[in-house]
């Protein structure tokens, strides 16, 4: 072998694999490991995911299973405990993302907060109990925003002030 061939020089992608040749090809294709979630399922003794949901002053207790679709909330209906269909909307929204529409039964007890503030818990309850019961939606649930507890809350009303921030009326005489 001369100095030539020992020093090749590579100024493109194109030249190493002219330089590799066909080593590249008789190396052994490794097979990849299945696709098995990082997370297991996590289920009770009834088969139902438990989670539990909070939005403003609002905690909501989550159990799901398979079944036809029905909501229950403090023993009611959904359309019974949430009248306003934008709030069933909200409630629906981790079923409508994962296309697991009228696939599971939902039962929940909330206390707390007004009715979106509920309405907000039961949906980030449904979130997580359904990314315990399907862990591989856990991801499409959790690109949605789902998981992810709004932290937001009302500011609390400050003395010498009408309420959080807002001042007294000023009066000039």
């Amino acid at each position: 072998m001369t100095d030539e061939t020992k020093t090749e020089t590579v100024s493109d992608l194109a030249d190493i694999k002219d330089i590799a040749g066909d080593a590249a090809a008789t190396d052994a294709v490794v097979p990849a490991a299945p696709a098995t979630p990082l997370r297991e399922q996590e289920l009770d003794a009834q088969g139902r995911a438990y989670a539990t949901g909070r939005r403003k002053d609002a905690t909501a207790r989550v159990w799901l299973k398979p079944g036809t679709g029905k909501v229950t909330v403090n023993g009611r209906d959904q359309e019974v405990y949430f009248a306003r269909p934008t709030l069933r909307l909200i409630i629906d929204q981790p079923f409508a993302i994962t296309d697991r529409q009228g696939q599971y039964d939902v039962v929940a007890t909330v206390k707390g907060g007004g009715l979106s503030g509920q309405a907000g818990a039961v949906k980030h309850g449904i979130a997580q109990a359904l990314a315990k019961y399907e862990p591989a939606l856990r991801g499409t649930v959790k690109a949605a925003g789902f998981l992810t507890r709004d932290s937001r809350v009302v500011e609390r009303k400050k003395y010498g002030r009408a309420k959080a921030r807002r001042s007294f009326q000023f009066s000039k005489r």
